[in-house]
């Protein structure tokens, strides 16, 4: 990985790659494809360093991984939200400002009509063979954002709920409910 690494010149790239490292394990190639989506969101949504940026990502696999190190979305302060569908997909946007019912976003998908131009990193997206991080990662030095496709889309701003606490009459623990229900999630998908 250190001369896929030596063939980077973008200061700014390495110091991320020396972020993301320690957080992932390694630098998987699914990891460096969510890096250049967010290089790729920053520029269409004028991302600064500080602002709020709030990540819908279509797979668990690495790609929400810069995210979470780089930006700060994790799924705890409701930055990330993930939807396992299995795409390397993801629908970015910044916060919204108060009142905001809509705020501008992009959703970025790896294209495999694009990849198709660099064979390599192809065979690894359609999981045609095993191809090592390193020669795929490779390939995607080259493409840049050519293996990209991306639209901009409206976002809906979520409305914050008030927090109702109640005790689940099966279980006995506390839950947040929604309605006015009175036996939490838990008890109700196993009852």
């Amino acid at each position: 990985m250190d001369e896929i690494i030596a063939k980077i010149d973008d200061p700014e790239m390495l110091s991320m790659i020396k972020k993301i490292v320690p957080f992932h394990g390694y630098l998987s190639t699914g990891a460096f494809i969510g890096l250049q989506m967010l290089q790729i969101a920053r520029r269409l949504l004028d991302i600064n360093e500080g602002d709020r940026v709030y990540v819908t990502c279509e797979t668990f696999n690495c790609l929400p991984d810069p995210f979470q190190i780089l930006c700060s979305s994790t799924i705890g302060n409701k930055g990330l939200k993930i939807l396992d569908y299995g795409k390397m997909a993801m629908t970015i946007n910044k916060a919204a400002k108060p009142g905001q019912k809509v705020v501008k976003g992009v959703r970025i998908f790896l294209d495999p009509e694009k990849t198709a131009k660099y064979p390599v990193f192809h065979a690894w997206y359609m999981n045609e063979r095993k191809v090592p991080h390193e020669e795929a990662i490779s390939e995607l030095l080259k493409a840049g954002e050519d293996v990209y496709t991306w639209k901009f889309v409206d976002v809906q701003v979520p409305v914050k709920a008030k927090k109702d606490a109640a005790i689940c009459k099966i279980c006995g623990e506390s839950f947040i409910r929604i309605d006015d229900e009175d036996i939490c999630k838990g008890c109700s998908t196993t009852n």
